[in-house]
């Protein structure tokens, strides 16, 4: 099952991801689910951002894989388990801009990455973000990094069984509204 949760900064996307995590893993048993971290510690606000992530997801079954690119050289410890990959702007970000990302084959090696997560047999849940909707102009960067963020996430919405934005915490479901978790 491939599910995307996208919202705005702030609205509440990845509680909402993480507690729909844990109704799609509650039939699983005792396996941990897996918290995919894709947020390059590259300064102190990003290392106050990951601890607020790790704190809100305490005592919640997690395994934690950080994984900045290369999605999917990511090898799972166990078939079947619920993922939660957190999230889909940072993990662009980083094959664009970091060294050793995909640069412009950041899409293909996104989507190779989801492909081999799900080929794994594990229940995947993508957090991204809400972009473009603003109306403004961008510099020539932003501008090819929200084209990547809308092309991915379109596909990832046409792929998936679920897909739900959060606005102002609450959701507002797009695809999947007759499943059950």
């Amino acid at each position: 099952m491939l599910a995307l949760v996208t919202g705005g900064s702030g609205s509440g996307k990845s509680e909402y991801a993480e507690n729909l995590c844990l109704s799609i893993h509650s039939k699983k048993g005792q396996i941990p689910m897996v918290y995919v971290a894709t947020m390059y510690p590259y300064d102190e606000e990003a290392h106050k951002k990951i601890g607020r992530h790790i704190e809100l997801r305490k005592n919640k079954n997690f395994d934690t894989a950080e994984c900045f690119t290369n999605l999917a050289g990511l090898n799972l410890k166990y078939s079947g388990t619920t993922v939660l990959l957190e999230d889909l702007s940072n993990l662009v970000s980083n094959e664009i801009w970091l060294e050793g990302g995909a640069g412009p084959d950041t899409d293909q090696a996104v989507q190779a990455g989801i492909e081999h997560i799900l080929a794994q047999g594990a229940d995947l849940v993508v957090v991204s973000n809400e972009i473009s909707s603003d109306g403004m102009e961008y510099d020539p960067e932003t501008v090819k990094f929200q084209k990547h963020i809308g092309m991915l996430n379109t596909w990832i919405a046409g792929k998936a069984d679920f897909a739900a934005e959060i606005v102002y915490g609450i959701p507002l479901i797009h695809k999947g509204k007759d499943i059950t978790f």
